[in-house]
């Protein structure tokens, strides 16, 4: 007898949960330094374009496949066309990787959080990249050389893996209660740290910085192609979380409404951040007498190191404003982190009709076991590859083929009567030209004009056998996947 699925407590639990998922670490330090590096405010334009062509497109998407099957990634895509299951067991795989180093950078956080009441990351600029490169990391200076295990991370990942079995344990009713917390205290300490900063001096030149169009680089190729990367990889697009959500929903549920709240309220926040971001990068510019570009960086060295600069520079209550920070990384990661592990879970009960109960905590066991190469002296390293290769090729390529199963086996318009059916707002024949053109000729060119940037350039300074072993366990999860699907289930009994 199947089991009666799940449900949210109510429609607004649903979304806060999306958004949730949706805002995350990279709204913080990814978004700002995108929008900067491609054209300042002129960057606004392909972002939005992005989000209406194909962020919006691919959300409604996998809400429909999600609510209309009421299953997990694997077998909801196994209901729309049952030769599909592999596309979602293949996202399963890949979401599970992603939660594992995830994790892993929760778990710095969670390191910069304790020390931020005593500002322990140092009092110079190069004390603090000593305290996140040596003291923390302990890199060990390639990837080939994992060294020992830092125990300060390692704790860190066993406080984030245990946070994420206490939020999910007791099921989607009472994650939907979390998830009004862990949404809007994020807001509202964004907009604490948005005031701050704009009340520093220097903050004006930091903004211009951020705000200024060039809109020459719109020109390029590549800043189109960050556009869409942004905005598929902010909105937790084919990494399965969508769809295991919406299955949690009633199928009379309107569809199209909440993905353009959840996508707008994503945006909105990521260009929030960049306020707080680039107001107090201004400040620090100004503080040390350099021009912003040399204090600006992307990625982690912004949120552990440039972040922290800044925030030692502060005239008042320094320590209080870097809890804050940090507690805004932790609040905002921790809705990511756990709807990462949600599809894992909800994909194994629904294939074999295990208890959930039991497969939780195995799950999250494993995720923190498998997360312990993260933590070692080497870890640094694979944290960046496993992102690379699984966001940019994994990840893009499993959007791309939801395209053509919905676009062209399963029937776009058929699809979009369906969505209408059920939806306030209704989206008209252009949807299908979205899902069966738009959207994956822009994926596929992507995923492409990367494979070629990485046979002709490698990725970064990392040895060639890094790359060999990064596509090729790409090639291992398509195969995993393959025989996942092949596997009998009680789905197919």
């Amino acid at each position: 007898m199947p089991t009666i699925r799940e449900r949210w407590s109510s429609r607004s639990s649903f979304v806060f949960a999306a958004i949730g998922s949706a805002i995350g670490l990279g709204n913080v330090w990814r978004f700002p330094y995108i929008t900067y590096q491609n054209g300042g405010g002129a960057f606004l334009i392909p972002y939005f374009v992005a989000l209406i062509t194909a962020g919006i497109p691919l959300m409604i998407l996998e809400y429909y496949v999600g609510q209309e099957t009421q299953r997990a990634p694997p077998t909801a895509l196994k209901k729309i066309w049952k030769k599909s299951e592999w596309i979602g067991w293949f996202s399963v795989c890949l979401v599970f990787l992603l939660s594992t180093y995830y994790s892993t950078i929760m778990s710095w956080c969670v390191n910069y959080f304790y020390q931020s009441f005593t500002l322990g990351w140092g009092s110079t600029p190069e004390a603090i990249n000593n305290f996140f490169n040596n003291t923390l990391l302990g890199k060990s200076g390639s990837p080939g050389i994992l060294g020992g295990i830092q125990m300060p991370v390692l704790i860190g990942l066993a406080i984030t893996w245990i946070s994420i079995y206490l939020c999910l344990f007791r099921g989607v009713k009472i994650l939907g209660k979390i998830v009004y917390f862990t949404v809007c205290i994020p807001w509202l300490l964004l907009i604490i740290m948005v005031i701050r900063g704009l009340s520093l001096p220097g903050a004006i030149e930091g903004l211009n910085f951020y705000l200024t169009p060039d809109f020459s680089v719109l020109l390029k190729p590549q800043a189109w192609l960050a556009a869409y990367g942004q905005i598929f990889y902010t909105l937790s697009l084919a990494m399965g979380t969508l769809i295991i959500y919406a299955s949690y929903q009633p199928k009379d549920s309107d569809i199209t409404a909440n993905a353009f709240i959840t996508s707008l309220a994503n945006c909105g926040t990521a260009f929030l951040a960049g306020f707080a971001v680039f107001s107090t990068l201004g400040y620090l510019a100004q503080s040390m007498g350099v021009s912003v570009p040399e204090v600006t960086k992307s990625g982690l060295g912004l949120a552990f190191v440039t972040y922290p600069t800044a925030i030692n520079l502060l005239p008042v209550a320094s320590r209080f404003f870097g809890a804050f920070f940090f507690l805004l990384l932790l609040t905002l990661g921790i809705d990511s982190a756990f709807s990462e592990v949600e599809p894992v879970v909800g994909s194994i009960v629904d294939k074999w009709g295990l208890k959930k109960k039991w497969v939780l905590p195995l799950v999250c066991i494993f995720g923190f076991l498998v997360g312990i190469l993260y933590s070692t002296r080497g870890g640094f390293y694979w944290v960046d590859l496993a992102d690379h290769f699984i966001c940019n090729y994994g990840i893009t390529l499993v959007g791309l083929l939801e395209c053509i199963v919905i676009g062209y086996v399963f029937g776009a318009r058929k699809a979009r009567s369906c969505i209408n059916e059920v939806s306030d707002v209704r989206i008209g024949p252009w949807w299908d030209v979205f899902i069966k053109f738009i959207t994956p000729i822009v994926l596929g060119v992507s995923f492409i004009m990367q494979l070629i940037k990485l046979i002709q350039n490698g990725y970064g300074n990392y040895p060639i056998w890094t790359i060999f072993t990064g596509m090729g366990f790409i090639v291992l999860l398509l195969i995993l996947s393959v025989i996942l699907s092949r596997r009998k289930g009680v789905s197919d009994e």
